[in-house]
């Protein structure tokens, strides 16, 4: 039997028309939105873990120090254009492992102690895995923004088995927020030109901001007295989140 000659074939060019059959195109969206999916259920997840403390708080404490939480997904499009524009690979790993936004849960409290009071809870469940923490409260940006962000991996368990999610979770007091929401709106306005006399404006905001927050806690402390020392929100404990947040 002769031996069949080898087919040529030369690399794709930019001229060359690609065709994508509809059954391709439809795994691709199916894959990207079982992607996508991973990250709605770990996004719940955690959003489930926060509103058990909050009814817990509500129903056995003299006091809920959680005011409010939201949450976001990025869109497939939004995802697909960070991807391209920060040069990642376009596989589940490295997009998992390059960027770690993509659900993100946020949570307001009234006070600074309970930012570190939130985070302490929530990150000693033993299904909670610390990836990425910043301590911008300890530490504020260049700007004045002030906020303690963690990336938490949680696990979802799916009928294919358990996938090990990252969901950024950001904790801030009212304040913070209130700040960071008006510095988003003018660098929006701006297109983040934003001129040298507003950013100024902005980094004193901050500080009155921050100093806001800390009338405020004094207030409360006068009204309700120190937390005992088996508080987890007593100054000694909130220096021992802070140094474990700086080893992590």
């Amino acid at each position: 039997m002769s031996t069949p000659a080898p087919v040529s074939r030369r690399p794709l060019s930019l001229d060359d028309e690609v065709t994508i059959t509809p059954n391709e195109l439809r795994l691709v969206g199916d894959e990207l939105q079982r992607f996508m999916l991973e990250y709605r259920f770990a996004m719940q997840e955690i959003e489930t873990k926060l509103a058990i403390l909050r009814e817990e708080f509500v129903h056995m404490h003299e006091y809920n120090p959680i005011e409010h939480v939201s949450s976001r997904l990025k869109s497939p499009e939004s995802l697909i254009s960070k991807v391209e524009r920060r040069g990642v690979a376009p596989t589940r790993e490295a997009i998992r492992q390059e960027i770690q936004d993509i659900a993100g849960v946020r949570v307001t409290c009234s006070f600074i102690r309970d930012v570190y009071r939130l985070y302490d809870l929530l990150t000693k469940q033993d299904d909670i895995t610390v990836v990425e923490v910043e301590d911008y409260i300890a530490q504020p940006k260049e700007n004045g923004y002030k906020s303690l962000h963690a990336i938490l991996s949680v696990p979802v368990y799916l009928s294919s088995g358990r996938v090990d999610v990252p969901v950024e979770v950001q904790f801030r007091t009212i304040a913070m927020d209130f700040w960071a929401s008006l510095e988003h709106k003018i660098y929006y306005k701006y297109q983040r030109q934003v001129p040298g006399q507003l950013l100024a404006e902005l980094k004193n905001a901050a500080e009155i901001a921050a100093e806001l927050d800390t009338r405020m806690q004094s207030l409360h402390v006068q009204m309700h007295g120190e937390p005992p020392a088996t508080s987890p929100i007593n100054l000694e404990e909130i220096r021992e989140v802070r140094d474990r947040i700086r080893r992590a």
